[in-house]
Formats: structure tokens, C-alpha cells, sequence
């Protein structure tokens, strides 16, 4: 008897831009089950450790049809997460992936990508990468950003989104916006299960977003009047608009 391969997905985005929280709103579908980060070694739901030796047709093999899975779930859709580094670290790995049948994609992107990197410089200092509770621990440190690390991170982040946009066809890529999947997880979610083609469900309300960080960009950004400066009149000028309320939101 032949039994289907579950249909593959991908979770893709630059750090810092919801991925690890909608991974969870997505996990919560009986019927959908996202391994983390694939190309992560010390990712938990992986319990081979030594996988990155793997060649990268073997490495999505593991991802899509040797998959490690929930002792009670029977997925029919079965994913991975991959940051935008990651493919930087495995040359070749973008492109193998999007060769992969029937793979359909899910883009998180964040309306100021300043914000994606101050949050991962903070994440770097602190090495907290995830809150797990809505008690008062002490805030994130500061951060000071070089001009050339800015420019390098926001060139990174477009080349990775015009990327991914030229990858896949319409029909197998859909773009969530980390601003909108903070305000608005159930829609966010309607909107995924029907892309990723299984029935809705109603969000149980035990995954809820714990942001490290909630004060705005000047407040912990130590040069942030020399960075805002230098962009001044250009692509980036928008990162540095305190009066934009994604800034205030992400």
C-alpha cells in the first residue's frame, strides 16, 4: 500500500520577524506539523544532530518525507523554518529548495526592518532569544549599529524578499507582515490555513507573542540621531520616522 507524502511547506523570513511565533499558531492544526529550523543544529525538535553533513537533497528528504512529528498527529502538511543567514551559511540550499514538488512558502517580512535588526543585535548581547512568560524581567540592552551593518542588513533584507518573490509562482507564496500577525493572529491564520489548503480552526489562545522588547527605536538605539542622519533622504529615511506607528508598534 502507497501512502502520500504530507504536503511541504516552508516558513521563511529574515531573524526577528515572527517566524518561531507563527510556527507555534500553526502547529496548534491537527493537522499541520513545522519542525523549527531545519538548518539549525541545536534546534530540539531535531534529534539528529548531525544532519548539516547531510547533502541537501538528504537534508530536505529529512524535512519532507523522514520528518520527526508529534507522537499524535497524522499531518497531511509538514514544514520547516528557514532564516535568511541560513542560506547565506549553505550556499545552494535557496535553490534546491524552491525545486522542491508541490512546495508552497510562507513569507513573514517586518514593516521596519530596523526593528528586525535591533531586535537581533539585542538577542546577540542578551542570548534570550524567546520570552516565555508576561512577567517584568529586566529589558533587553541597548544597542549601538554601525552605519555599515545597517546598510548590509536592509540591502540583505530586500535582496532576500525580491528573491523569494522571484522564486515562487503566486499561488505557492504567501506574505504575512509580523506587524499584522501581531495584531491580528486569527486572520493571519485563516488566511495561512487556506493557503496551505486544510480546514480552519479556531486558535486555542495558549500561543500568544512575548516581545522582549516594546520601547521604540530612539530609546534603544544608542546612535540612533547619527544613523537617522545618514539615511536621511534616501530608501532607508522610513526606518528612522519615529512618528510611523509600526515603529511604535514592532
Amino acid at each position: 500500500m502507497t501512502h502520500t507524502a504530507p504536503a511541504p511547506f516552508a516558513i521563511l523570513g529574515m531573524p526577528r520577524t515572527g517566524t518561531h511565533y507563527l510556527e507555534e499558531l500553526l502547529n496548534e492544526h491537527p493537522k499541520v506539523w513545522s519542525n523549527g529550523e531545519l538548518l539549525n543544529t541545536y534546534d530540539a525538535n531535531w534529534p539528529d544532530k548531525d544532519r548539516l553533513l547531510r547533502s541537501n537533497r538528504e537534508l530536505l528528504e529529512l524535512a519532507y518525507l523522514r520528518f520527526p512529528t508529534a507522537s499524535a498527529k497524522k499531518a497531511t502538511h509538514v514544514g520547516c523554518k528557514i532564516n535568511e543567514p541560513q542560506f547565506q551559511e549553505r550556499p545552494g540550499f535557496f535553490d534546491d529548495l524552491a525545486r522542491w514538488p508541490g512546495l508552497k512558502v510562507i513569507l513573514l517580512s517586518r514593516g521596519n526592518t530596523l526593528e528586525s535588526l535591533r531586535s537581533l543585535m539585542q538577542a546577540r548581547q542578551s542570548r534570550q532569544w524567546l520570552k516565555f512568560s508576561s512577567d517584568d524581567t529586566a529589558p533587553p540592552p541597548r544597542v549601538k549599529l554601525s552605519i555599515g551593518t545597517c546598510e548590509d542588513y536592509f540591502r540583505a533584507a530586500d535582496d532576500f524578499h525580491t528573491r523569494v518573490a522571484h522564486a515562487y509562482a503566486s499561488t505557492s507564496l504567501l506574505e504575512i507582515e509580523y506587524e499584522r500577525l501581531l495584531r491580528e493572529p486569527a486572520a493571519c491564520l485563516e488566511t495561512a490555513w487556506r493557503f496551505l489548503g486544510v480546514p480552519p480552526l479556531q486558535l486555542s489562545g495558549c500561543a500568544t507573542l512575548q516581545r522582549l522588547e516594546k520601547r521604540p527605536l530612539d530609546e534603544t538605539v544608542e546612535n540612533f540621531e547619527e544613523l537617522r542622519d545618514h539615511f536621511a533622504g534616501g530608501p532607508y529615511a522610513k526606518f528612522f520616522e519615529l512618528d510611523d506607528a509600526l515603529v511604535r508598534e514592532g
